[in-house]
């Protein structure tokens, strides 16, 4: 009987304080709608390989090379697994809200997207979206609901700014355009 009353215990315990967490850091609009534009889950993968890693050299490794190597590695896994929690774009028809690590979260309207710029990396494309404010947006061609999210801000962009989308020249997603591009 002790047993379940612990484990009980420990399932509300968990339950608490995830829902306490949600309503902390994750109680904007956009994070409700469940829509979302997130890092790859490789990029959280390699962070908890290279942590382990990290430490079993320190562990284990007894010379100083290993010590330091160990540390550089451990230290490596960490930032991996920060940056791949800490950021995300989170959105609804009206606007999106920017996340990440260290950073203030910054919200827009999509009517506040001026520009986009394009960028090769690798063999992923890097949209670049350049806010009235003067800030930049990036997401990568390779980041899990990213389409999704740039179809639904030109449908948001062409709605707050009454303009039709069938007027959009530069509008062509099988090319990586969705708004205008950034005049040299």
């Amino acid at each position: 009987m002790g047993i379940v009353l612990v484990a009980a215990a420990t399932f509300l315990l968990c339950w608490l304080l995830d829902k306490g967490f949600q309503k902390a850091f994750r109680s904007a609009p956009q994070h409700m709608s469940g829509k979302s534009v997130r890092l790859n889950k490789y990029n959280g993968l390699a962070g908890v390989i290279l942590t382990l890693l990290g430490i079993v050299s320190m562990v284990f490794g007894g010379e100083m090379l290993l010590l330091v190597g160990g540390g550089i590695v451990l230290l490596m896994g960490i930032g991996f697994m920060v940056y791949y929690m800490g950021f995300g774009v989170f959105y609804d028809d009206e606007s999106f809200l920017v996340m990440a690590a260290g950073k203030k979260n910054r919200e827009y309207r999509y009517n506040q997207i001026r520009t986009q710029q394009l960028y090769r990396n690798g063999g992923h494309i890097l949209v670049e979206l350049h806010m009235t404010d003067g800030t930049a947006v990036q997401v990568q061609s390779n980041m899990v609901g990213v389409y999704p999210f740039l179809d639904t801000a030109f449908a948001g962009w062409c709605q707050q700014k009454n303009i039709d989308p069938e007027s959009c020249q530069f509008h062509d997603p099988d090319n990586s355009c969705w708004f205008p591009t950034q005049e040299e």
